[in-house]
């Protein structure tokens, strides 16, 4: 028996241990990075009401739909679009390279029309099927190639074949972006917009164009950019801050409770994988509350243990039991204040979520799976190795458990207090 749980807790710590090593890295930097990580644009945009649309529920959604069209079509690495309050959208644009171009796509209503020259609106938006940016072959401009609808191409032909010898004005957003010639009748269901300066400049207009028209009006009212040197010193510090504060508890652990504090310290890089595995299978969004909230939750993880060994401390010294009684004791004891403590943290996370937003939201997150996690490593895999321990005999002396240290109330103290209870 002894043979066989020296051989599973040896198993257990190089399989933890070189899990850790390979993948902390690896999976740290493969989780989606916040603005404030990674640098970028953040965007506020605000609806407004107009004699048109009103701002309702409903209208605010699809702006957010259309917003994710227009800024995924940009090619934008790992954007956020989220809604704020009743009238308000955010955007964070990480890494985004031209912050103007971007604002500027985006921010547009994309109001499409066709008019003939009494100023008739024939065609919108809403018969438009697709649109493309190009280079024209033949005099070599930047163009947007559109292709109307099976409705939208009768209405295309009729507007063209009463207008031959005339203009027709294509309108984006009320602004005159082309009046072409009409020489003969369009039959085909295509047109054609000239006059953009750059080719990038005509793909953005094709992405607002395909996304279609916002149904309210909105207002750009902030816009904040942060550099890549911010965002590389903010995640500079936060990693630093990770890597100290683990240190930090890893030594404490081993110094004030030997090698219970050593299997503490492996369920701790287990922990730390798991929660970083699960944030990346998650899609989460890694801020500095955040990072914030692993830090914190970290520290939870060892209180846990801090309250496990205190308990098979008092059980070895007081109550005088074996090694092996006095750690399932401490497991037993230190259980319900465990569950009580975490229960409350993740309902105070569960609040931060559904009322928070942004970053709060993450943070929230974050201490959430933390807190479960660590209940679950400080309860399950930490009982498991050092229960694996305790039976291989690896170390005979109670003092190699750290259960003959430093107690606050001695057992003599103790003694007292009970014969006062019982006078």
């Amino acid at each position: 028996m002894r043979k066989n749980s020296l051989i599973k807790l040896i198993v257990c710590i190089v399989a933890i241990v070189g899990i850790f090593l390979a993948f902390v890295k690896p999976l740290a930097n493969s989780i989606r990075q916040g603005l404030d990580l990674q640098g970028g644009t953040h965007v506020v945009l605000e609806a407004e009401d107009t004699d048109v649309a009103k701002v309702n529920d409903d209208a605010m959604n699809r702006v957010v739909t259309i917003m994710e069209k227009r800024v995924n079509a940009l090619g934008l690495t790992e954007p956020i679009i989220q809604r704020e309050g009743e009238r308000r959208v955010i955007i964070e644009l990480p890494g985004v390279k031209d912050p103007d171009a971007a604002i500027k796509t985006i921010g547009k209503t994309a109001m499409l029309e066709f008019k003939d020259e009494e100023g008739n609106t024939v065609l919108t938006g809403t018969d438009l099927k697709d649109a493309q940016a190009a280079t024209n072959q033949q005099n070599g401009q930047n163009v947007v190639n559109l292709e109307f609808t099976d409705e939208g191409a009768k209405k295309f032909a009729d507007l063209t074949t009463k207008n031959v010898g005339r203009t027709i004005a294509i309108l984006l957003d009320g602004e005159v972006l082309t009046a072409p010639n009409v020489r003969e009748p369009i039959l085909g269901g295509k047109a054609e917009i000239s006059g953009q300066k750059t080719l990038e400049e005509a793909q953005n207009l094709a992405v607002v164009l395909r996304s279609g028209a916002l149904p309210v009006k909105v207002n750009i009212i902030e816009t904040r950019t942060v550099g890549p040197t911010l965002g590389q010193d903010s995640k500079d510090k936060s990693e630093f801050a990770f890597a100290v504060g683990l240190g930090a508890v890893l030594l404490f652990m081993i110094l004030f409770y030997r090698m219970s504090g050593f299997i503490a310290d492996i369920a701790l890089m287990a922990y730390t994988i798991m929660l970083l595995g699960l944030l990346y299978l998650l899609d989460a969004t890694l801020t500095l509350p955040g990072v914030a909230g692993i830090i914190l939750s970290i520290g939870m993880a060892v209180d846990a243990n801090v309250l496990i060994f205190e308990h098979f401390k008092e059980e070895y010294q007081i109550q005088g039991k074996t090694l092996r009684l006095s750690m399932e004791s401490g497991f037993k004891r230190a259980f319900t204040t465990i569950f009580d403590s975490n229960i409350t943290t993740i309902i105070a996370a569960a609040v931060l979520f559904f009322l928070g937003t942004g970053t709060i939201r993450g943070f929230a997150i974050t201490l959430g799976l933390g807190t479960l996690l660590s209940m679950f490593t400080a309860i399950t895999l930490t009982h498991y190795m050092l229960k694996l321990m305790v039976d291989s005999k690896l170390f005979e002396k109670p003092g190699a458990y750290g259960v003959t240290g430093f107690m606050l109330w001695k057992k003599e103290d103790l003694k007292k207090e009970d014969l006062k209870k019982d006078a």
